[in-house]
């Protein structure tokens, strides 16, 4: 394959100012032409300078606007674990935030690429379920007739409620084209406040292997054999930082009109409703050293032990409920996901740009004060 060699400016110059008329030994035994490259090395600055004066023209005449605003919006979120025993359902969400928009475009254009830069905060509700149940089992126990058997918990119909508070960052990048628009990039959620109401069933029993007994009857309250007793617990939880990849699909509200691209009346104020969607890049599972589910360790059977288990409920009041999202026992990442409807009202800035000819000033040309003899003119 033939390697061509590029002529450098400083190569070319030299060889102008010597008028050398040396040429260059190519591939195959191929001669260039220095004439020919130089003809080459003008076009691509010709091209070059196109290029650059088209991006320049097209900066000269785009118009940038700058806006403020506010937002408010009402969501379904959840978390989206990836193992397939527990299920997450959507739960209510409500935020406000503050929000600095740039627009550019061509003068007179409806179109406008836009940047969003804001903050905000959002606060919702959201739960897990546990779709199998959860069985612990302390083997190697004796009874009150010192039998050998294995003391069984099973937890039945588990569910954690969480309640979360997040601060909000969106980096958004857009085009809006008359009344419709479309914005996509990242949201930062940092969760400042995340709490978690766990409840389940629980129903122990015992297995007797050695005499062919399993799940002895749980209506012997002597033995702590219960059933379907309820169990709660209300604990503080975290979240780490969440990144979601966000976009949103909206108009704006009011009559626009086609040739100038503002809303009538008011010029300088814009209304938006659209529909979003949220969803998180990154795992927002806490994990911890905890397990999901704390027991007694052993079936005490000393009548002189303060927690004898002779009618006592010391194997059912030593349980203890730690919410899922921060135990070890849950291993799967974790994803947010919210999808919803906001509302968004901006202000446009007051542009500080010189004018060429301002409206007052024309109207003080043409209609001076006091009326001075000879200066009679109309608008």
């Amino acid at each position: 394959m033939c390697i061509s060699i590029i002529f450098t400016t400083f190569a070319v110059a030299k060889n102008l100012r010597t008028g050398s008329t040396q040429t260059e030994i190519g591939c195959k035994g191929t001669t260039k032409n220095p004439n020919m490259q130089i003809k080459t090395l003008k076009n691509r600055q010709t091209y070059f300078v196109l290029l650059l004066a088209l991006l320049i023209s097209g900066v000269t005449q785009a118009k940038v606007s700058n806006y403020i605003g506010a937002t408010a919006q009402v969501a379904d979120w959840t978390l989206k674990p990836a193992q397939s025993q527990y299920g997450s359902s959507f739960g209510p969400v409500g935020g406000v935030g503050f929000v600095y928009e740039m627009q550019a475009g061509k003068k007179y254009s409806p179109t406008r690429f836009l940047f969003d830069l804001g903050v905000g905060a959002w606060g919702g509700m959201t739960a897990f379920s546990q779709g199998s149940n959860k069985v612990v089992s302390l083997d190697g126990q004796r009874d009150l007739q010192g039998d050998p058997f294995s003391y069984v918990y099973e937890i039945k119909s588990r569910k954690d409620y969480y309640t979360n508070i997040a601060v909000q960052v969106p980096v958004l990048l857009g085009v809006q084209h008359k009344a419709f628009y479309m914005l996509v990039g990242m949201k930062f959620d940092a969760s400042v406040f995340t709490r978690a109401h766990s409840k389940a069933a629980l129903t122990t029993y015992g297995n007797y292997p050695d005499f062919g007994i399993i799940g002895l009857s749980p209506e012997l309250p002597q033995y702590q054999f219960f059933a379907n007793e309820k169990k709660h617990n209300n604990a503080p939880a975290s979240l780490k930082l969440n990144m979601a990849l966000s976009l949103e699909l909206g108009g704006r509200i009011g009559v626009l009109t086609s040739d100038v691209g503002y809303d009538v009346p008011k010029r300088n104020v814009e209304y938006r409703l659209a529909g979003f969607i949220d969803y998180g890049l990154t795992d927002v599972h806490t994990s911890r050293t905890l397990d999901a589910l704390v027991t007694p360790t052993t079936y005490n059977t000393d009548p002189e032990s303060p927690d004898y288990v002779y009618n006592t409920r010391t194997m059912i009041d030593g349980v203890e409920l730690n919410d899922l999202m921060s135990t070890k026992n849950f291993a799967s990442k974790v994803n947010n996901l919210m999808i919803g409807v906001k509302f968004t009202i901006l202000f446009q800035l007051p542009e500080t740009g010189r004018c060429l000819l301002c409206y007052d000033a024309y109207k003080s040309l043409v209609r001076p004060r006091g009326g001075r003899s000879g200066m009679k003119y109309e608008e």
